[in-house]
C-alpha cells in the first residue's frame, strides 16, 4: 500500500464451513477426482447448498467416472457438519446432479492450445509478510483457520463450522503499525448461551480469544484502543446452510487479496487449468511474487488478459505502484520474454493438471506453501535480467 499519511485497510476471511466455502470445495473435489485419473478432461463445475440440499452441475467432459453424491457427502462430513445440531447433516441431506457436458463451440477453440474465454486475471504481491501477501487478509486467514483448528481439535468443542474474521489494520506512510479492529463470529453450540439465550458468556468470549485470537496476533501490534468483536451479534447458534445458502464463486476477494489488489476475469473453484479465469490468475500471482521476491519492487500487480481460442495473451501490464527499481515496462518487456504466458505453457510451468485444488478451496488460493505458484524460484533470473537492462540502458545513455 503505497500511499503518504495514516490509512485503514481491513479484509475479510471465512471458515471451511461457511456456505459458499462448502460449495468452492464441493466443485474442487470434483474437479481434483477427475484430474486423478483423466489429467486432460474439462471442468467447469458449481455448486449450491441450502437447507437439506446440495446441487451439483455445471459441464464436465470426461473418460472417467465420479460418483458426485458420495463424493459431495464426504467432503461436508470432512467440514464439520455431521449432526443436526449444526443445521445441516451429509447422511440426510439431498444431493443432485444436473452436470452436463462442454459445448463443443468453446472445446474446438481450446483443443488447439488456445484460451478457454476471453478475461484479464491480476496477480498481487507485497513485501508486508513473508508470505509476500497484504498483512490485514494473512491475519483474517489464519484467524478463520485458527477456528477450525480448535474446533476440530476439540479445544474448543462448543464451536461450528460456519465463521468468519476481519482485521482493521493501521498504515503510517504505506507500512502497517498498528491493528484497528478484529471482528470473529462462531457458529456454537447452546450450552454457551448466558441466561437470557440471547448472548454467549463472558467465559466463552475469553476462551475465543485465549484461544483463537492470541495465539495469531501479535500482542505488539495491539494497543488499549484495538477494538476487538467476539460474535457481537450476541449468538451465532444457527448458521451453515440452515441460513444462508451458498455458491460456488461467490468469495473472490477472501480467495485472492482481501481487496487489496482488483480481482480481474471470475471465480477459481470448480474450474480446470484450461480456463485461464484460474490458471492465468495464478500465473500472474507467480510473476508478481517473484518481482518482489527478487526486491524489483515492494509491490506489484501484474495483468494478463486473453481472448478466446488465442493462446498469446492480448495483454501484458506490470504495475510497481512507484516502488519499482526499474521501469514497470522494462519488467513487463522482462516477463514476456522470459516466461510462456499461453495456456499450455501455463498448465506446464505450474504443473495444473496435478489433483491440487482442493486444497486451495478454503482459506485462500494465495500466500500458502506448497502451491508452484507461491514458489520464488524465478526471482534470481529476473534480478539479473533486470540489473542487465539498467546497465544497457545506462551504457545507451553514456553513448548519447
Amino acid at each position: 500500500m503505497n500511499c503518504k499519511g495514516k490509512r485503514f485497510f481491513t479484509s475479510e476471511s471465512v471458515t471451511e464451513g461457511h456456505p459458499d466455502k462448502v460449495c468452492d470445495q464441493i466443485s474442487d473435489a470434483v474437479l481434483d477426482e477427475i484430474m486423478k485419473k483423466d489429467p486432460m478432461g474439462r471442468v467447469a463445475c458449481e455448486t449450491f447448498i441450502t437447507r437439506g440440499m446440495v446441487v451439483v452441475g455445471g459441464e464436465i467432459t470426461t473418460k472417467t467416472f465420479v460418483d458426485v453424491d458420495d463424493l459431495a457427502r464426504r467432503v461436508i462430513r470432512e467440514i464439520g457438519y455431521t449432526h443436526s445440531k449444526y443445521g445441516f447433516n451429509y447422511e440426510t441431506c439431498a444431493v443432485v446432479n444436473v452436470i452436463g457436458r462442454q459445448s463443443p463451440d468453446i472445446a474446438q477453440g481450446v483443443d488447439t492450445g488456445g484460451a478457454g474465454d476471453q478475461g484479464l486475471m491480476v496477480g498481487y504481491a507485497c513485501d508486508e509478510t513473508p508470505e509476500l501477501m497484504p498483512l490485514p487478509l494473512q491475519l483474517a486467514q489464519r484467524l478463520a483457520m485458527r477456528l477450525t483448528e480448535v474446533r476440530k481439535k476439540n479445544v474448543l468443542p462448543y464451536l461450528g463450522p460456519d465463521g468468519k474474521s476481519q482485521v482493521t489494520v493501521e498504515y503510517q506512510d504505506g507500512v502497517p503499525v498498528r491493528i484497528e479492529t478484529i471482528v470473529l463470529s462462531s457458529q456454537h453450540t447452546e450450552d454457551i448461551l448466558d441466561k437470557t439465550g440471547h448472548q454467549i458468556t463472558e467465559k466463552a468470549r475469553r476462551e475465543i480469544f485465549e484461544k483463537v485470537i492470541a495465539p495469531v496476533i501479535d500482542k505488539k501490534m495491539m494497543d488499549k484502543n484495538t477494538k476487538v468483536f467476539i460474535n457481537p451479534t450476541g449468538k451465532f447458534v444457527v448458521g451453515g446452510p440452515q441460513s444462508d445458502t451458498g455458491v460456488t464463486g461467490r468469495k473472490i476477494i477472501v480467495d485472492t487479496y482481501g481487496g487489496m489488489a482488483p480481482h480481474g476475469g471470475g471465480a477459481f473453484s470448480g474450474k480446470d487449468s484450461t480456463k485461464v479465469d484460474r490458471s492465468a490468475a495464478y500465473m500472474a500471482r507467480y510473476l508478481a511474487k517473484n518481482i518482489v521476491a527478487a526486491r524489483l519492487a515492494r509491490e506489484c500487480t501484474v495483468q494478463l488478459a486473453y481472448a478466446i481460442g488465442v493462446a498469446e495473451p492480448v495483454g501484458l501490464y506490470v504495475d510497481t505502484h512507484g516502488t519499482g527499481r526499474v521501469a514497470d515496462e522494462k519488467l513487463a518487456e522482462i516477463v514476456r520474454s522470459s516466461f510462456n504466458l499461453t495456456p499450455r505453457g501455463i498448465i506446464a510451468a505450474l504443473k495444473l493438471r496435478a489433483p491440487v485444488f482442493r486444497k486451495t478451496a478454503a482459506y485462500g488460493h494465495f500466500g500458502r506453501a506448497g502451491f508452484a505458484w507461491e514458489k520464488t524460484d524465478a526471482a534470481a533470473m529476473l534480478a539479473k535480467k533486470a540489473a542487465g537492462a539498467v546497465k544497457a540502458q545506462a551504457e545507451c545513455a553514456c553513448c548519447c
